[in-house]
C-alpha cells in the first residue's frame, strides 16, 4: 500500500480530515540542501524511500540528506556503498546499524517481512557474497524475507541441485556471479519464479570486471531472467522486492 492509498483510507475511515490530508499531499516534493535535492514524496508515488547511495559523498553530505528525511518523517533510512570510516562517523550523529560485508547501513528498525513468498539469493562463489549481501539487506529493508544459498556454481553443480527446494519455492530469485556468469542460465532453468541476474566483477582478466558475465547473461536461453548492472546487489533486491510485493 503506498502512501496515499494509506492516506485516502484513513480519510474513508474518519482518521484524518480531508483538509488535512490534501496538505499532506500538496507538502514540498523535495527540500533543496544546497549539495542535494532530497526527494520526499518517493514513498507517496512509488511505494519506496529514498536510498541514499553513499559511495562518493562526505560524511557531512550524508548526515545531511539524512537529517532531511528525517525531519520530513521518514524514521527508517537506507544507506548503500559506504565505508567503515564513514559509518563510525555518521554513527556520532545518527544512530544507525552498518553492516561491513556489503557496506549498508540504516537508520531505525528492520521492517517486518510482508511480502508474498521469500526471495532466494543465490551466488555461485563466495567472492560474490558482499554484492549478494547488498542485495539481500535491500530486501529485508523493504519488507521481504530472504533466504541464502551461497557458493553453489556449476563447477560443482550437485551444489545446486541440493538447493531444488529453495529454487522451487521462491517468489523472485537474485542469482550472482562472476566469471563467465553460467549459474544464471542454470537457475533460470530449474526455478519458475522471475530471475534476476546480476553479474559481479570478480573473475581473472579476461572477465573484464564483470562484462563477460554480463553479456553472458544478457544472452542467457533461460527464459523468464532480467539482468541488472555488474555490481549493481541494490538494484537487484529493489526490483525483487518489489516482485515480492506485487499481489
Amino acid at each position: 500500500m503506498t502512501e496515499i492509498e494509506k492516506l485516502l483510507e484513513d480519510v474513508a475511515a474518519g482518521a484524518i480530515a480531508p483538509d488535512d490530508a490534501l496538505l499532506k499531499i500538496k507538502a514540498q516534493p523535495y527540500t533543496d540542501i544546497g549539495y542535494a535535492k532530497v526527494d520526499l514524496h518517493r514513498q507517496a508515488r512509488q511505494g519506496y524511500t529514498e536510498v541514499i547511495y553513499g559511495e562518493g559523498k562526505t560524511v557531512e553530505q550524508i548526515c545531511g540528506i539524512i537529517s532531511a528525511l528525517v525531519r520530513a518523517g521518514q524514521d527508517r533510512v537506507l544507506i548503500t556503498r559506504l565505508e567503515p570510516e564513514k559509518a563510525a562517523q555518521i554513527e556520532q550523529a545518527h544512530p544507525i546499524h552498518y553492516d561491513a560485508q556489503s557496506r549498508c547501513a540504516f537508520t531505525g528498525q528492520m521492517k517486518e517481512p510482508d511480502g508474498i513468498g521469500y526471495v532466494l539469493v543465490v551466488t555461485a562463489g563466495t567472492s560474490d557474497i558482499p554484492v549478494a549481501e547488498e542485495a539481500a539487506l535491500t530486501c529485508e529493508f523493504f519488507g521481504s524475507a530472504v533466504k541464502r544459498a551461497y557458493d553453489m556454481g556449476v563447477s560443482g553443480l550437485h551444489r545446486t541441485l541440493d538447493n531444488l527446494d529453495l529454487i522451487s519455492g521462491a517468489s523472485v530469485i537474485i542469482a550472482l556471479a562472476g566469471m563467465e556468469g553460467a549459474l544464471v542460465s542454470v537457475i533460470g532453468g530449474l526455478a519458475d519464479c522471475p530471475v534476476i541476474a546480476v553479474p559481479t566483477s570478480v573473475g581473472y582478466g579476461a572477465s573484464f570486471g564483470g562484462i563477460a558475465a554480463l553479456l553472458s547473461m544478457l544472452n542467457s536461453c533461460a527464459s523468464g531472467v532480467s539482468v541488472v548492472n555488474i555490481d549493481n546487489g541494490f538494484g537487484a533486491g529493489y526490483l525483487a522486492n518489489m516482485i515480492n510485493h506485487m499481489r
